[in-house]
């Protein structure tokens, strides 16, 4: 989707939302160079204002980014992230089944060294509440496609949260289950943002109030459904 104050865009698995180093290129250069190429803003618009996305996914995490085409939108729809008002539905398969809804919580903590977190039911220094919400599609004996309701945003939440509860997603190597991912030869973990919905928002982006964008189920995960045994994915 996009108008005159925003784009939504449907990033692939191993494209990063914004660079760690100084050569790499990520969707937030791609970005800028679209808006470049199609005129909708020069060189020299940069100078004052650059274009940005207000959501990141994780490289090997497809699906759903926003960004804003303008200040204020950049700053309207960042608030509305920040407060955690945009709703947001994930997309998962899981090892092992899940046969109800439930929402869990947890502690987070980062360790920005390695960039892996760990999660407990105690609080501890500098750990971050999180609360996740997930909904069997489909399952078996063995695996489960899960709708994901991500509660609060920190990193790495769905993926560690899930295999702290035994459920770890397919394809996940620093959370996941080698073993199981290497027998169904799967190399990214199959977690994807599928819908967005948007909340009340104000001033100029009023008219995208609850505003729902969606994604097609992607192939990877359709063919790892049909991989895995799991019936009636195509119905969430």
């Amino acid at each position: 989707y996009e108008d005159d104050n925003i784009l939504v865009i449907n990033k692939p698995v191993g494209l990063l939302s914004q660079k760690a180093t100084k050569n790499q290129i990520s969707l937030s250069e791609q970005i800028i160079s679209y808006l470049l190429e199609s005129k909708q803003i020069t060189q020299d618009h940069l100078q004052t204002f650059r274009p940005a996305i207000c959501n990141r996914l994780d490289r090997n995490t497809s699906g759903l980014i926003i960004a804003g085409k303008t200040l204020s939108s950049l700053q309207i729809l960042s608030k509305a992230f920040q407060k955690q008002t945009i709703e947001r539905y994930y997309l998962c398969i899981v090892i092992g089944r899940i046969k109800e809804k439930q929402q869990i919580s947890g502690y987070l903590k980062k360790d920005p060294r390695s960039n892996h977190v760990v999660i407990s039911e105690e609080k501890s220094l500098k750990s971050s509440l999180i609360k996740t919400e997930y909904q069997p599609i489909s399952y078996n004996d063995n695996f489960t496609l899960l709708k994901v309701k991500l509660i609060t945003g920190k990193s790495h939440q769905i993926r560690a949260h899930l295999a702290s509860i035994g459920h770890p997603i397919l394809g996940d190597f620093k959370y996941g289950n080698k073993k199981i991912n290497e027998k169904y030869k799967i190399k990214s973990q199959l977690l994807h943002s599928w819908e967005l919905i948007l909340p009340e928002l104000e001033e100029e982006l009023n008219y995208l109030s609850h505003k729902k964008y969606t994604t097609k189920i992607p192939e990877e995960i359709q063919k790892a459904a049909r991989q895995c045994g799991l019936k009636d994915y195509q119905k969430s």
